[in-house]
C-alpha cells in the first residue's frame, strides 16, 4: 500500500506563490503517474496537473503558465509550484499516484486558500 504525505498548503494573498510537496512510500513497485487534483468548496475533485515518470506533464487550462509540476524519482516525490495564485485556486489539493501494479493512491489533502 502506497502512503502519501502532502505538505505546503496554506493561506496566501492573490498574486502570491505556494509550493506543494507529496512524498510516496511503501510501494513494492515503481511509481508511475503522479498528479495533483483540486476540490473547491461545493465542487467535484478535478485534475490540476499530472506528470509521468519520464517527465511529461499536462495541465488544466486555467493553471497553464502559472503552475509547474515536477518530480524527483529518486525520492518518489512530486511537487506543484503555484505562482500568480488567484482566489479561484482555493481548495483542497490532493496528490494521486499510480504504481507499477496500477494501484491508485490518494493523499489526505492539503488546504490552499487564496485571499483577494
Amino acid at each position: 500500500q502506497v502512503h502519501l504525505v502532502e505538505s505546503g498548503g496554506g493561506l496566501v494573498q492573490a498574486g502570491g506563490s505556494l509550493r506543494l510537496s507529496c512524498a510516496a512510500s511503501g510501494s513494492r513497485f515503481s511509481i508511475g503517474l503522479m498528479g495533483w487534483y483540486r476540490q473547491g468548496p461545493g465542487e467535484q475533485r478535478q485534475l490540476v496537473a499530472t506528470i509521468t515518470s519520464g517527465g511529461t506533464a499536462i495541465y488544466e487550462d486555467s493553471v497553464k503558465g502559472r503552475f509547474t509540476i515536477s518530480r524527483d524519482n529518486a525520492k518518489n516525490t512530486v511537487y506543484l509550484q503555484m505562482n500568480s495564485l488567484k482566489p479561484e485556486d482555493t481548495g483542497v489539493y490532493y496528490c494521486k499516484t499510480r504504481d507499477g501494479a496500477r494501484t491508485i493512491s490518494w493523499g489526505q489533502g492539503t488546504q490552499v486558500t487564496v485571499s483577494s
